[in-house]
């Protein structure tokens, strides 16, 4: 009996414990000048050197996203600061057993500052768990330009997503008011119940990028005359404000390319960030 106990205890192996990511990178600018630099863990912050810009450009050296990783972004600005925000590469949700990845994205853009929030796609891969919060906090005079892409999957590599848990909220607020809230939320259950097709159609690829400024809805019809990518499906709307748009495809190649004419567009014929360019 002794010498059975002993032989279950040497087999018995202890389950090992997952390593897990953590990284913050913040930036601040008081006009033209760096005021604040902080990097941790998995997350940097590189300033590429751009004639009469600032930009940041935020990077995740994890390689991807999985059960349990936590990711923040932070930027503040000032004094009519001028900043460029993206990301080195698409983002990549991979499986997760367990715990959902979290990433939070946080702006401060002071007075008569304005921020161009263009961050990468974000790859959603089978079985994948991401919640993802972005919060713009603008001044009163205050503007920004955000986008939001993501992909299911990698069509090219014939990849299928059936299975998955993402929920993202991206929110603009102006002087304390949110003037642009829109929590979004994606599912196995969404995905079983075949609501997809309601959703998105046939699409793997989707965006949202809102112009937020005085007078941004005078930018919808000249948004509107560059939609015209082939297999992209695309609409503007101007409000209050605000300049809206949501765009759906197939695959997210054309979807890239329609992205970067919008963006010379609404930055009034300025170039893409050097990371984005093909």
């Amino acid at each position: 009996m002794e010498g059975l106990m002993l032989d279950a205890t040497v087999q018995t192996k202890a389950v090992p414990r997952m390593q897990r990511s953590r990284g913050a990178a913040r930036a601040g600018f008081d006009g033209a000048r760096l005021i604040g630099l902080h990097q941790s863990g998995s997350a940097k912050a590189i300033l590429p050197r751009v004639p009469g810009a600032a930009e940041v450009v935020f990077l995740n050296t994890s390689g991807g996203l999985t059960s349990g990783d936590r990711l923040s972004y932070e930027t503040d600005l000032a004094n009519g600061a001028r900043l460029v925000a993206t990301t080195q590469a698409a983002e990549r949700a991979y499986r997760a057993e367990d715990a959902r990845a979290e990433v939070t994205v946080h702006h401060r853009v002071g007075s008569g500052s304005h921020l161009d929030w263009l961050p990468q796609e974000t790859i959603l891969f089978d079985h994948s768990k991401l919640v993802r919060e972005t919060t713009i906090e603008l001044a009163a005079d205050a503007s920004c330009l955000m986008l939001e892409a993501v992909v299911l999957g990698r069509i090219a590599m014939g990849e299928r997503v059936r299975e998955l848990q993402f929920f993202d909220s991206r929110r603009i607020e102006r002087a304390g008011n949110p003037v642009f809230f829109e929590p979004f939320a994606l599912d196995s259950n969404i995905l079983a119940k075949g609501a997809r097709g309601a959703i998105l159609g046939e699409a793997r690829a989707f965006a949202t990028m809102v112009l937020c400024a005085q007078g941004a809805e005078d930018a919808t019809e000249a948004a509107r005359t560059v939609l015209d990518e082939p297999g992209v499906e695309g609409a503007a709307s101007g409000f209050d404000g605000k300049c809206v748009i949501r765009l759906l495809a197939r695959e997210g190649w054309p979807m890239r390319r329609q992205i970067l004419r919008l963006m010379e567009t609404l930055r009034r014929g300025q170039s893409a960030p050097r990371v984005w360019q093909i």
